[in-house]
């Protein structure tokens, strides 16, 4: 499974971004899309999940702020951010796992995109 990830951006804090993640070869097998994020000097962190039947987890951090859904007909998934705030700021990554368990460490994901910045201005 190839993924692009697309939407990043900059914000105002209490803005909105959504992220897209386009994939692209093995798609007829069903898999877990995640996102994760990476803030400079810190480590990649999981930021939610959903799987091919649309149940989906979040990380804490966003719980209530963000959205993940897909669209399976079209191999994308997106990520909805609403209520944006500087320690959002991160560059945002796509994954994918083969399987319907959502995971939240990064090494059970096996393909990724290339990352999309989000900047969260205070």
């Amino acid at each position: 499974v190839q993924l692009q990830a697309s939407g990043g951006g900059l914000v105002q804090a209490g803005g909105s971004l959504r992220l897209s993640c386009a994939a692209s070869g093995r798609t007829s097998s069903r898999y877990v899309m995640g996102w994760f994020r990476q803030a400079p000097g810190k480590e990649r962190e999981f930021v939610a999940g959903i799987t091919w039947s649309g149940v989906t987890y979040y990380a804490d951090s966003v719980k209530g702020r963000f959205t993940i859904s897909r669209d399976n007909a079209k191999n994308t998934g997106y990520l909805q951010m609403n209520s944006l705030k500087p320690e959002d700021t991160a560059v945002y990554y796509c994954a994918a796992r083969l399987g319907s368990v959502i995971r939240a460490s990064r090494s059970e994901y096996d393909y990724w995109g290339q990352g999309t910045q989000v900047t969260v201005s205070s």
